[in-house]
């Protein structure tokens, strides 16, 4: 049994503001220090003797400020008597993949996922479950206090679970004979190394884009949810006439997707796709889908048998609804698509849900075009997202949320607030991550969506705060 008694020679403050919802994310070097990384090993490892558990994964994304951090931090995991399994870099699901197949009591990711390359992070997961909100508070306080077990070292050594990574990625290929042309954008993220290796495993013809490991990331950032960051995969798709195009965020748990004619299908496009083939063989199951999603996602879930449920964004907040659901299958807007079938594990997997894509496209006997171009269409909004203060935004949202009750207004307070009118909805939630109010609008014409802006406007005037840059060209990381 560890023991749990304060360690004085050990005590250490993170700046508060890398102490995120999802994670413990900062700017190298100002917010975020090697030492952070030693007493989250620490304090993480602490928590995880605690409970009885003796090994830890670990791995890194193609930052060059990860390397430096792995090594701090699996220092803390050894100095608190866990064993640290070091999988090298890559993807952030191959982490998740290597702690569910190695039965290791937790996992730690040194990513800074789609920030800029000046930021680096730790996502946690513990038990197979995600580590966050005050489990993530409590770590702060825990490396304050000196709170720490005090025990003989662990040990540490290196695994290479790439090869059973993808050979289990290649394995849900079903798509029959089809071999299509797919263009990837890497975007010099962390799955390169993974990537060029599953391409050879899958039918087809593939071009890579960006494939290097490139932690300064010199084509474009790489957030595939940014229209301005696909430029470069639409204009390829388009050369060779392919027939889809797939981009990688930079630590690969996300995916943006073009179709043959170069058109963006966003989050929400893209879960009518995958939740249609889900239900055709697991009818009336239930799937999950964050605030910002458009109403003909849940529209056409209920036309395909399924039970369409609304949910607060945030993807470990997604990942334990639909734990505890046992959902087979949900997605945000932001890219994060989960399988939880029994072909899957539960966790977001920007490549493995590009190999189901795949396998419904090769069976589908139409283009991508064609599918996305049958959906019904909406105008909206991109998602946009505007300065707040912290310790303002969370009372905007309050302020609104009481006019509108007032009002009697249709509205559902899942997470923040989302408004249907006789011409579609709005949305204004709190980031969980920064100091940014959230927003969107849908309507079924641009008259109806000037109507739903000019609503949205009046609520942010009434809180003091300017109207937000519809173009969503100005939204934040």
């Amino acid at each position: 049994m560890a023991d749990s008694a304060t360690n004085v020679s050990f005590r250490h403050r993170f700046d508060p503001t890398s102490l995120r919802e999802y994670d413990i994310r900062g700017i190298v070097g100002e917010t975020l220090h090697h030492a952070d990384a030693f007493a989250i090993g620490r304090c993480f490892g602490s928590v995880v003797a605690r409970a009885g558990g003796r090994s830890v994964v670990v791995g890194y994304d193609g930052r060059l400020s990860s390397p430096g951090m792995e090594s701090e931090l699996v220092r803390g995991l050894v100095a608190s008597g866990i064993d640290a399994i070091r999988i090298g870099r890559g993807p952030t699901p191959m982490l998740y993949y290597a702690a569910t197949r190695l039965r290791s009591a937790g996992g730690i990711m040194i990513t800074g996922s789609h920030n800029p390359a000046s930021y680096n992070g730790f996502k946690m997961v513990l038990g197979g479950k995600p580590f966050f909100g005050q489990q993530i508070l409590d770590i702060g306080e825990m490396a304050a206090s000196g709170e720490v077990v005090s025990e003989a070292p662990g040990s540490q050594f290196a695994i290479d679970v790439s090869a059973d990574y993808i050979s289990r990625l290649a394995s849900d290929w079903d798509g029959g004979d089809a071999r299509l042309k797919v263009v990837w954008d890497n975007g010099n993220g962390a799955a390169g190394d993974v990537l060029q290796r599953l391409v050879h495993r899958l039918p087809g013809s593939h071009t890579i884009l960006n494939g290097i490991v490139d932690g300064n990331f010199p084509a474009h950032h790489p957030d595939p949810t940014v229209a301005g960051n696909l430029v470069q995969l639409i204009a390829e798709v388009r050369r060779q006439g392919a027939d889809i195009g797939i981009a990688l965020d930079g630590d690969a748990d996300r995916i943006g997707v073009v179709d043959d004619k170069g058109n963006i299908l966003f989050g929400d496009q893209l879960l009518v796709v995958l939740a249609r083939d889900m239900l055709a063989t697991h009818p009336g199951a239930t799937i999950i889908a964050d605030v910002k999603a458009s109403q003909v996602l849940f529209d056409e879930i209920a036309r395909a048998g399924g039970v369409a449920l609304m949910w607060k964004t945030g993807h470990s907040l997604i990942k334990a609804r639909m734990a505890e659901l046992k959902s087979p299958l949900a997605g945000e807007m932001s890219g994060h698509i989960f399988y939880n079938d029994e072909r899957w594990y539960g966790f977001d997997d920007a490549l493995y849900a590009a190999v189901r894509l795949l396998g419904i496209l090769g069976r589908a006997g139409q283009s991508f075009s064609s599918i996305r171009e049958a959906l019904p269409q909406v105008v909206n909004t991109p998602e946009l997202r505007f300065d707040c203060a912290d310790t303002r935004k969370v009372g905007v949202i309050e302020e609104v949320a009481a006019r509108l009750r007032e009002a009697g207004e249709n509205l559902r307070e899942i997470d923040g607030v989302r408004v249907q009118t006789a011409d579609g909805w709005w949305l204004l939630r709190a980031s969980n991550t920064q100091a940014v109010l959230v927003a969107r609008c849908e309507a079924a014409t641009e008259a109806g969506l000037d109507r739903l802006k000019a609503a949205l406007v009046a609520q942010l005037e009434a809180s003091g705060l300017a109207a937000p840059d519809f173009s969503g060209e100005n939204a934040g990381h």
